[in-house]
């Protein structure tokens, strides 16, 4: 199993990229309908939050993949994760016709962090610019 450590620490880091770059490219495009979202739930800021979910979105992915700054890119994303989970999948304060859906989501994300929060404590794997760096 040591032998696949590495491709599947790559692998994870790739998915993990995968669900999070596409949604922050599309939010560049879409950004008065992202801050008009998270106005929506009553956040303040919405277009500073917008920017900041962009961001977050779009680097900490990149560097995922690349493999640099793995741990505290993880990290960030785990953190973005969980707080955008409570605000925007409340499923505990929603109509009983959107509970399924909104707890599916909920729950689907909780799993996401617990993939990145691995991912912050066993590092990058051989295959990343942190190995390459002696991180």
């Amino acid at each position: 199993m040591n032998a696949l450590q590495n491709p599947f620490a790559l692998l994870a880091r790739l998915l993990m990229a995968a669900l999070f770059l596409p949604a922050g490219i599309s939010k560049i495009g879409g950004f008065a309908g992202t801050a008009g979202y998270i106005g929506s739930v009553g956040l303040p800021l919405p277009e500073v939050g917008a920017a900041l979910a962009i961001v977050i979105e779009v680097v900490a992915p990149i560097l995922l993949i690349i493999g640099l700054f793995t741990r505290p890119a993880a990290l960030v994303l785990a953190v973005f994760t969980l707080v955008a989970s409570v605000f925007f999948h409340a499923y505990w304060s929603v109509p009983a016709d959107q509970q399924f859906m909104q707890s599916l989501l909920f729950w689907k994300n909780i799993g996401v962090v617990g993939g990145l929060l691995a991912i912050a404590a066993f590092g990058a794997g051989a295959f990343s610019v942190d190995a390459k760096r002696g991180n």
